[in-house]
This record gives structure tokens, C-alpha cells and sequence, in this order.
């Protein structure tokens, strides 16, 4: 991923001063000035001690503790500008006189970290979890350790960002894991991995399982038709987001998982009614708020003589000898006329623990057998969760009340572990093609798989190139900015060096402004609108009920120095297990959808 950007502020200068000739050469008739700017890291943070430097040495400065630098006397012609710093990756830049205005250039840098490793131990089940020698690690074609005796390896001279991590060796289940960057600590991340252990559920054992996905949220809808606008829309349900294995569609009536039935599998799979064929999973925390499980479906290619056969298992990660228990017997289903059932599955055997959840199809037959699974919905709750509608509970207050997050929500939520998080997809998608550019938000730390979002009243642009658009109802819909349009939420343990909420994003007017409001919820359900303690943007001000007002058109994946930055101090609720809330929200009558544009998120 290059990550190495750099910004010009350009003056207003009319071509017609320079020739190509004097854009190639120093012209002394131009005179000096001055080049300087802010070097920052991967985080967005100040950058100390980068040598930037003038091509011919004629000119050296050091960055300071807030990662700015200054050059005086600088010709004003074309010149290269080198940034170097142990660890990161040196980069050059070419001013030239349209860079400057009134004898002044502005040029700020984001420096990638280029000396991260991944490093680690696999050991081997089948032979009392010794070191396993032999095991090749690979994250691309061209990139890879082979353990050694002492069954270590290493991956070296890393940019600093999200890997897939594949260990494999000749008569061991492959395995295959994701690391983010928020696992890099100074530089390393250290995977652990124990290959030929027993497997719990298909091609999965205990070590595979204790990495799974979090469920953080209380419910996950797929598909794309639109039930309930807009809580159900293809731009809202973001259950492909979630990891599958198997055989997997995504589909417009839900995400559905398959019997594996290609040739190879008519011959080699053989019935069973105890392992799954394909399926989901995740670790969920069950509490007394979420320990009842819906889960809404329905069949494809069944019938009354031959339904789908499912069920869901659970794995118990804090027993001694975690295994494989079912949630009540086997399910059957044939539902192909439209309509869905809601099933419920009680988990209050396990409240208070960390469980492995799996929902799967069984291979009732052997042979050629075809049945699809139809997963609308994934629901936790106090009870079962009928119909279309929002998950009900307690409001937290009576100012929250139309906010559609409960004081159940806020005590069974998960906190994340992650604390970056990019608005950008790496693929791109539409109604009608968007299950890859929703896969490909798992592999990058996407809001839209990390936080959940709510669309209150308004669906947003889950794929705008500048990043992901939540908005406001244009016409005559009433102002309020009490309650919004939409929003995002999740939980964080706040704790020293994640205590700065940095928001980077933009909106699309320069007559219009986007109101939006950061709030926090702590689990006694006190709630703050959290005011932002430094601000860079275009044109902004303080808004009623908490609501920030800004205007800031600048902005996008190649300049990410150009969006508005909005950084909010958390250090109050150092120590506590918090929900953020960040929200869009209808601030004035002026008959446009009002767009917040979601660039990044870090809590640094």
C-alpha cells in the first residue's frame, strides 16, 4: 500500500510567468524562499528527527517534536526534496517555482514505516507441540520464511500494515490468518501458531478458533432487498463482511451459505450430520442482554421430502478441553415462498464467557445434494427477535429515546480491538455487484466491517472514492440535531495512547454544511457530546446540541493531508469501557443530502 503522500499548497500564479525552460533550471532572477512543512507517520502523527534535504546538500533541516521542519534560502527554481529517517522509507519530491506563493512553499509528507516483521514459533500437535520444521510462511508469491529446527521464522522489511499470513506444510491443514496493524508493537507482530492439532469444526482446531472474527454487535443482516428501508438495503447489511467457510453468496434475499456439490465433492464428501458442510463463525461475549440468539432464514432447492438440514454449534474457549457442543438437536427447513422464520437459540448456559459461535448446513445425502442456507439476520437479544424490525430495550434516556441504541446495547457490546480504521474500500461496488468490495473491507480495518452501522432514517454511499458517505434527507425534511440521520458505534477500553478520537473526513458543498456530533456512552449510561479540543477545516463552528457545523470540499485517497481533521479528547474516561457514537445529522433546511465523508479513524 503507498502511503507516501505529499501536498502543495499552491499560490494563484498565471502561467504565462514560467517557460517550460524555467521550470527545468534555477532562475536567479527569481530569488529565495522558503520551503517548510509538517512530516507525519502512518497514524497521522508528528514525526520527529526526518532529515529533509535539499538534492545537492546545499540546504538540511530536522524535524522537531511536532514534526515540522523549515529551509531558508532556498533558490526558487526546481529542486528535489529528500525525507529520510531510520525505519522508514526515504522519498523524494520535486518543488518547482509554481510551488511557492509570495516566496513561501508548503510541503507536508506522510512517511511509511518500512522496517516492520512478523515473526514467530509453530509448533507441532501431532508431536506434543514441539517445534515444527519445514513450515513455509508466506504472505505474497514473492515473500516468505521457512521455519526452522527450532520451528521459528521471520518476515522482514515490512511497510507497517494489514497481512494474510498462510503457514503450510505437507500433511498439515493449512492455516491462514489476518493480522492488522494495530497488532505491530514497535515494529513486530509476533504469531504464534500450533498446526496439526484436532479439528472442532471442518479445517478449523482450537488455535484457529481462538483467532476467529469477533462478533462485537448484537446483530448482522445480509441480502439485498429492501424489507424495511432503510434499516434493510443492499448499502446497510453487511453480513459478507463477516468470515465463511466453505461454500458461500451472497444473494438478494440474504447471504446464504452452500452444500459443497462440485464433482470432486459429489465423490468425495460423504454425509454428516455433525460436521458442518459450510459455515459461519465468530467469538461472541454472551451476557443476560444478548444471550438469546435469532437467527432469520430461509431454503433454496429444498422441499418438504428433502429439506435443508442445519443447526448451530458453540465451542466453550474458557473450558480446560474446549469442545464442540450443539445447540439443541439438528434443524430442518424448507422455506422457498418468500417468507423467512425467526429461530432462537438459548445461550444462557454461557453467560459470562467467550464462546465460539458456528451456524452451518449439514450434507444430509451423499453423492449430488444441493441445499442453500438464506442468513437475513444474526441477532442476539434479551428474547427472540421477530419480523423487521430493530432490536428493542431499554432507551438509555429520554434525550436518546428515537436513537435506536439501548441500554442493552450499550453493556453486551464488545469492545473493539482494534484503533484504525479506513473509510476508503479497496473495491469498488454497487447495488447489483458489491459482495467482493464488502470481502475486501476485512483485509483493511473498513468502518463498515469493524463499527456497526445504523441507518436511522437514511441509507449512505458505502463505496464514494473519497470514502464512505453517510448524509441527511434532502426536501423538506425537518430539521433536528437532537436525533440522526444515521450513524456508526462501537465500544473502545479507553487506556493511555488511545485517548485522541482523530476523525479525518469532508463534505461536498461549499454553500451547504454537514452537521455531525461525536458522542460518548459509558456502561452507567452517562452520555457526553464530546466537543473537538483541536480542529483543522476549511470553515467550522460550534452547532446546537452538540453538533459540530463544517464546510471542507478537500479530500481523497491520493491526498489524504487535504480532508478536515476533528480530534476529540477522550482522557476522561481513561480506564472505562466506552461507546462512540459518531453521527450525521439534519442541521438546516437547505433542500441537499448533507454528506459527512469518512476518510479515517484513529484513536491514538
Amino acid at each position: 500500500m503507498g502511503k507516501f503522500t505529499l501536498m502543495f499548497l499552491l499560490g494563484v500564479m498565471s502561467f504565462a510567468l514560467y517557460s517550460c525552460k524555467d521550470d527545468d533550471q534555477t532562475n536567479a532572477s527569481l530569488g529565495t524562499g522558503t520551503v517548510s512543512g509538517i512530516i507525519t507517520d502512518d497514524y497521522n502523527a508528528p514525526l520527529q528527527g526526518v532529515e529533509v534535504a535539499l538534492s545537492d546538500g546545499s540546504q538540511k533541516a530536522t524535524t522537531n517534536e511536532k514534526g515540522e521542519y523549515a529551509l531558508s534560502n532556498v533558490p526558487i527554481g526546481k529542486s528535489i526534496l529528500t525525507f529520510t529517517r531510520d525505519s522508514y522509507q526515504t522519498a523524494s519530491v520535486t518543488v518547482t517555482p509554481k510551488s511557492y506563493m509570495d516566496g513561501k512553499a508548503l510541503v507536508n509528507a506522510s512517511m511509511e514505516y518500512a522496517a516492520a516483521k512478523i515473526q514467530g514459533v509453530i509448533l507441532d500437535a501431532k508431536n506434543g507441540n514441539a517445534p515444527l520444521q519445514g513450515v513455509k510462511v508466506s504472505i505474497s508469491d514473492t515473500q516468505s520464511s521457512t521455519t526452522g529446527a527450532d520451528g521459528k521464522f521471520s518476515i522482514e522489511n515490512l511497510p507497517l500494515d494489514g497481512y494474510t499470513v498462510t503457514f503450510a506444510k505437507d500433511g498439515y491443514v493449512t492455516v491462514v490468518r489476518t493480522i492488522g496493524i494495530d497488532q505491530f508493537i514497535d515494529g513486530t507482530a509476533l504469531m504464534n501458531v500450533t498446526m496439526g492439532g484436532v479439528q472442532l469444526l471442518r479445517d478449523k482446531t482450537l488455535d484457529d478458533l481462538k483467532n476467529a472474527d469477533h462478533w462485537y454487535y448484537n446483530e448482522y443482516r445480509g441480502g439485498r432487498n429492501s424489507e424495511q428501508y432503510p434499516h434493510w438495503d443492499w448499502s446497510t447489511d453487511y453480513m459478507a463482511t463477516m468470515n465463511f467457510y466453505g461454500q458461500w453468496d451472497e444473494q438478494n434475499e440474504g447471504t446464504t451459505l452452500q452444500i459443497r456439490n462440485s464433482a470432486d465433492d459429489q465423490k468425495n464428501n460423504p454425509a454428516d450430520l455433525n460436521v458442518f458442510d459450510s459455515y459461519i463463525c465468530g467469538i461472541k461475549h454472551i451476557t443476560e442482554d444478548n444471550k438469546i440468539m435469532t437467527i432469520q432464514c430461509r431454503s433454496h432447492s429444498t422441499s418438504d421430502a428433502d429439506p435443508l438440514v442445519y443447526g448451530v454449534q458453540v465451542i466453550d474457549l474458557s473450558s480446560p478441553a474446549p469442545q464442540v457442543v450443539k445447540i439443541g438437536d439438528n434443524r430442518t427447513l424448507n422455506l422457498t415462498d418468500g417468507s423467512y422464520a425467526s429461530v432462537d437459540f438459548d445461550l444462557s448456559a454461557y453467560v459470562g464467557k467467550d464462546i465460539v459461535i458456528a451456524i452451518g448446513t449439514y450434507r444430509a445425502k451423499a453423492g449430488d445434494y444441493w441445499k442453500q442456507f438464506v442468513l437475513r439476520r444474526i441477532a442476539f437479544a434479551k428474547q427472540i427477535v421477530n419480523d423487521w424490525g430493530y432490536i428493542s430495550g431499554t432507551p438509555i434516556n429520554d434525550e436518546l429515546s428515537e436513537w435506536r441504541i439501548t441500554q442493552e446495547t450499550v453493556r453486551s457490546t464488545m469492545p473493539e480491538t482494534k484503533y484504525s480504521f479506513t473509510g476508503i474500500s479497496p473495491v469498488g461496488g454497487s447495488r447489483d455487484s458489491y459482495k467482493d468490495a464488502y470481502v475486501s473491507w476485512r483485509g483493511v480495518n473498513h468502518i463498515g466491517a469493524e463499527w456497526s452501522f445504523i441507518p436511522r432514517v437514511k441509507d449512505p454511499e458505502p463505496f464514494a472514492s473519497e470514502g464512505f458517505v453517510m448524509k441527511t434527507r434532502g426536501g423538506g425534511t425537518p430539521v433536528d440535531t437532537k436525533n440522526p440521520e444515521s450513524y456508526f458505534y462501537s465500544k473502545f477500553f479507553i487506556t493511555a495512547g488511545h485517548t485522541n478520537f482523530v476523525l479525518k473526513a469532508r463534505n461536498f458543498s461549499s454553500t451547504n454544511p454537514t452537521y455531525f456530533k461525536l458522542t460518548a456512552i459509558d456502561e452507567n449510561m452517562n452520555v457526553v457530546h464530546v466537543q473537538p479540543s483541536a480542529v483543522q477545516a476549511n470553515n467550522w463552528s460550534s452547532a446546537p446540541d452538540g453538533c459540530i457545523k463544517f464546510k471542507h470540499e478537500n479530500g481523497n485517497s491520493g491526498n489524504p493531508n487535504n480532508y478536515a481533521s476533528f480530534t476529540f479528547d477522550l482522557s476522561a474516561f481513561n480506564g472505562k469501557n466506552v461507546v462512540l457514537v459518531l453521527g450525521v445529522y439534519k442541521g438546516e433546511q437547505n433542500n441537499d443530502e448533507n454528506k459527512l465523508c469518512i476518510y479515517s479513524i484513529n484513536l491514538n
